[in-house]
């Protein structure tokens, strides 16, 4: 009764709204990795919701929500959201925070720019949100976990070490930047802790207890399969690992008890900021699908890059992350285009490539093999059955099924959470 949720191209494909969606028959989501660089959007009756930390099954009160061990935690931002909760009704009596998760501390953020700046034309785009530095201290062993704030003695002394001794010097005299006041920082932080201090839990018992039980359980992956380190378009990737292998780790959920992977994928593809995008389209019809789309950024507002979808980065992402299904997003945004193009494949040097190559320069300068459907140029925001669709749309979701290599259960139309065709017999979740 275990579902991981993964994107499969480079992010923004609507993961939140799939994880609302299969939510509603969950007793537990675990949000496994990332921070707040992440955004997902919920929208519902009551209003849109926009989270960056919080788990998006947060909406259904009967349903317990786990920042899990994997994600890395800006307190500021997760208290905002809390508050936002609030002031929209929702009172977040379900959510638990994993003592294991690590802290975005002040210092990470003014660290995530002077390394961005200091790289000059070959700067990432990172959203200088502090996520790269704060995973890169949880692996040197100097971060600080969630659980460290209840802990006011240990916190102390620790700050005055890593922020004393390591940090400040640093910032002084590699940077030329004002250092941290210590004892300011930890009086900050014994703030947040006061307010999280209810959420805070060893969530072992939770999830091995949901596991025994057999409960439903939803894991969110936050980024996408291009964006993982070890998998994506290196260096222009995230710094967690964002497939569903890394799923299990940020979770606690082991593997051998996972029953699904729907990995979830955009109609047509986007991505935010600097690396290769092959089919990336630069002239009316990106400016059209953008704009149709509302492609800008959750978490920076930036124009996301639009391209044509892309059957390699598709099947690559299925075959990874063992999908057993596949949800195809924002199907509607190309009601109105008459004809459509789907990547196929690469050429590089007179060599074809069914998935992106590991060179990205070789990925940059290679040209996708396309092949041309034609449109519906019709609404579909009111389809609720396979039947409903256009036929074109039918052909152009099943080709997609024939380039991924996996079926296509959750097709959405709309961007509220009920604009969603659900294909009958075919594997969605367990």
């Amino acid at each position: 009764m275990v579902t991981i949720v993964v994107g499969g191209q480079w992010g923004d494909e609507g993961k939140g709204k799939v994880v609302d969606f299969l939510a509603g028959d969950a007793e537990l989501v675990i949000r496994a990795q990332g921070g707040n660089n992440a955004g997902h959007t919920v929208v519902t009756r009551d209003g849109e919701f926009k989270f960056q930390l919080m788990p998006s099954g947060i909406l259904h009160p009967e349903v317990t929500c786990v920042i899990g061990h994997g994600v890395v935690v800006d307190p500021r931002v997760l208290i905002r959201e809390i508050e936002q909760l609030r002031e929209q009704g929702h009172e977040p009596r379900n959510l638990v925070v994993s003592e294991r998760a690590h802290l975005v501390m002040s210092y990470h953020p003014l660290f995530d720019q002077l390394e961005e700046q200091a790289r000059g034309d070959d700067r990432l785009g990172t959203t200088w949100r502090g996520i790269g530095p704060a995973y890169a201290d949880k692996v040197r062993r100097i971060g600080f976990r969630v659980g460290d704030l209840q802990k006011e003695t240990f916190f102390r002394k620790k700050v005055g070490f890593v922020v004393g001794q390591l940090k400040n010097p640093t910032l002084a005299h590699l940077y030329g930047q004002q250092v941290f006041d210590c004892e300011r920082m930890v009086e900050e932080y014994l703030d947040y802790a006061r307010v999280l201090d209810p959420f805070i839990a060893d969530v072992y018992p939770v999830v091995q207890g949901a596991l025994d039980r057999g409960a439903g359980i939803v894991i969110e992956g936050a980024q996408a399969t291009m964006l993982d380190l070890d998998f994506g378009t290196y260096p222009y990737v995230t710094s967690s690992s964002c497939t569903a292998g890394g799923a299990c780790a940020g979770s606690g959920i082991p593997p051998t008890r996972v029953d699904a992977v729907v990995v979830v994928l955009k109609a047509y593809t986007t991505r935010v900021g600097y690396g290769p995008f092959p089919t990336e389209l630069s002239d009316e019809i990106g400016d059209r699908i953008r704009e149709s789309g509302h492609e800008f950024g959750t978490v920076t507002g930036r124009p996301r890059r639009v391209g044509w979808f892309d059957g390699a980065v598709a099947r690559y992402a299925t075959r990874i992350n063992g999908a057993t299904s596949v949800a195809l997003m924002k199907l509607d945004v190309l009601d109105a285009l008459p004809e459509l193009r789907l990547c196929t494949a690469y050429e590089f040097r007179g060599q074809d490539y069914d998935h992106p190559m590991a060179n990205i320069s070789w990925l940059k300068h290679c040209r996708p093999r396309y092949e041309t459907l034609p449109g519906w140029q019709a609404p579909i925001g009111g389809c609720r059955t396979w039947e409903e669709l256009p036929a074109n749309c039918r052909a152009y979701v099943e080709r997609v099924e024939e380039l991924c290599g996996a079926p296509v259960g959750l097709i959405g139309v709309g961007p509220r959470r009920d604009q969603f065709v659900v294909r009958p017999g075919l594997p969605l979740a367990a």
